[in-house]
């Protein structure tokens, strides 16, 4: 797939990218690099982000916070932090969590006056987001192509998505190496999040040629690699993976971000939420718990059966088989009684994203996935 076709991003890709490019890096006098605490330095990507901004003698500061599903807080934090520093710009690094975190913190730092919950509120966000650069450290969410951040809110009880003209990365640097660091489990799980996008984007009714281009192809290697065990000969690094499954992942995933950048998502995603915030699912799992559900319901719609029958012969699979396959992979054991489950989905009812997809689940139907799923 040519990457360099998706305009809002320049997505550069390959081995030693950011070394190769250090000059796209001169965006500011002083940068903010947004991350976790420990994964970002651990896989290189911190030491080759700073040697890329000595190059180009550009000094920065650091803001290392970034936990997973990033409260708005933390990131209102950052934008202020962002501003005593004098730093004009982000760079976020890391896995979906600081890429988000680094486009909110971006929003925060160049409106200073917004409150935490101002940044959905269009009027409030006088300002655009200060220029961004993405560097993904797993394969996994494609936040490095898209404008999206997730964040939580409530008290850690809900996530609401921010969304700008202004928060796509102006830069993005794909570098498989960064991966060869991660578990299997969580690189299967982050998998997993790149398949849930690919899947929910072809189903879209928002979905056009370049997007169903970018969705085949992610959800077609994701499958291979995952599922099918592709490109298994050869030396494998920790978490059990060949460098070419580890390229195959990562370019997957981005490519399902091109994907959602059009589209958005379907309704796996704002049921994993509450999974993923009250018992801690990792959200590629929690998405793919509900991913056979969601190909299972859009089957009973003729738009929905078609677009399925496609997309799986692109991938070389079978619809019956994924229904099956695809939530067994996330290996998820938890159990609640029927009014846990109700509350889980009262929390997420209202979300936009059930109506993205040919067949429109209710309340009722919710209900029924959750129940078929978890209750004991």
């Amino acid at each position: 797939m040519d990457f360099s076709t998706h305009k809002p991003v320049q997505i550069i890709t390959g081995d030693h990218c950011i070394q190769n490019n250090a000059s796209l890096l001169n965006l500011g006098k002083k940068a903010l690099i947004v991350s976790g605490r420990k994964g970002a330095d651990a896989c290189g990507a911190i030491a080759d982000i700073t040697a890329a901004l000595d190059k180009c003698g550009i000094p920065y500061a650091r803001f290392a916070e970034i936990t997973e599903n990033p409260p708005a807080p933390v990131c209102h934090k950052g934008g202020a932090f962002c501003r005593s520093e004098g730093c004009d710009f982000i760079i976020a690094v890391g896995g979906g969590s600081p890429l988000d975190a680094g486009k909110a913190i971006a929003a925060y730092a160049n409106n200073p006056d917004m409150d935490i919950m101002d940044i959905y509120d269009a009027a409030k966000m006088t300002n655009p987001c200060l220029p961004i650069v993405a560097v993904p450290t797993t394969a996994g969410t494609g936040s490095e192509a898209a404008p999206y951040a997730v964040l939580t809110i409530d008290g850690g009880l809900r996530k609401k998505t921010f969304k700008h003209a202004t928060s796509y990365p102006k830069y993005s640097f794909v570098d498989p190496r960064y991966t060869y660091t991660l578990s299997k489990d969580y690189s299967v799980s982050t998998a997993l999040d790149a398949l849930a996008h690919a899947i929910e984007s072809y189903l879209s009714p928002k979905a056009n040629p370049v997007s169903k281009e970018a969705a085949a192809y992610a959800a077609a290697e994701v499958w291979a690699v995952i599922f099918e065990n592709a490109d298994n000969e050869g030396e494998k690094d920790e978490g059990g993976f060949t460098c070419k499954q580890r390229e195959r992942l990562m370019y997957a995933a981005c490519a399902a971000g091109i994907a959602i950048s059009h589209t958005g998502t379907g309704f796996p995603h704002p049921l994993g939420y509450s999974l993923t915030l009250t018992y801690g699912i990792p959200h590629g799992k929690a998405c793919a718990l509900f991913e056979g559900a969601y190909i299972a319901y859009n089957s009973r719609s003729t738009e929905g059966k078609t677009l399925i029958a496609e997309l799986a012969a692109q991938m070389g699979a079978d619809p019956d088989d994924m229904i099956v396959r695809i939530p067994a992979k996330a290996e998820c054991p938890i159990k609640l009684t029927a009014e846990e489950a109700e509350e889980l989905i009262d929390r997420v009812a209202g979300a936009g994203n059930y109506a993205n997809s040919p067949y429109v689940i209710n309340r009722s139907e919710m209900s029924e996935i959750y129940k078929t799923l978890f209750v004991k």
